[in-house]
């Protein structure tokens, strides 16, 4: 049976990696950062006192993710509370800066999005998949060489071809920008 000082370092190598993912969601929740910060403290609190109920084969981050919602639910306004917001204690909210992207500039991204993807269509299937693996999922090299069994020489090939290509299916809308 493993003792606490064990099971309070494997808890720490679990739990810490997430402290500010838990703290971005509990923000989103609380809509306060001295909210959020109590929140997140609570919720390893408890995490730490329930550890020994987590199941090792299970996925930690739903689980501590679920202790700290619930927690916000329990033990705070809740999600009733977050709902009613009195607009007059928002007042700056409406002041919309001249940096706010407009309309415009929303069609422009969703017309990029639109081309980029479907030139990434286009692209042969390994040259897609490596591109995805490495500029979407941020996948080492290494790592994508042992995914796709194959040398990490190939895969910066691939990568390079990729990318040349990309910009070459993308250069007509683009131009010189690429």
């Amino acid at each position: 049976m493993p003792t606490t000082d064990n099971n309070s370092a494997t808890f720490e190598e679990l739990a810490l990696p997430l402290f500010l993912l838990l703290y971005n969601h509990a923000f989103w929740l609380a809509r306060n950062h001295a909210e959020a910060e109590d929140l997140v403290q609570e919720t390893f609190s408890k995490a730490l006192r329930a550890f020994d109920s987590f199941q090792p084969s299970t996925n930690f981050k739903a689980w501590i993710f679920r202790i700290l919602r619930n927690t916000f639910l329990t033990s705070r306004t809740g999600l009733a509370a977050s709902r009613t917001v009195f607009l007059e204690d928002h007042i700056a909210t409406f002041n919309i800066a001249a940096t706010d992207p407009n309309p415009e500039d929303h069609i422009l991204r969703l017309d990029n999005q639109a081309a980029l993807q479907a030139a990434l269509d286009q692209l042969q299937a390994p040259l897609r998949e490596v591109l995805l693996l490495c500029d979407v999922e941020e996948i080492k090299y290494k790592d994508i060489a042992v995914i796709l069994d194959v040398p990490i020489g190939t895969v910066m090939s691939r990568i390079s071809r990729a990318r040349q290509a990309l910009r070459q299916l993308l250069r007509p809308q683009f131009g010189e920008l690429l």
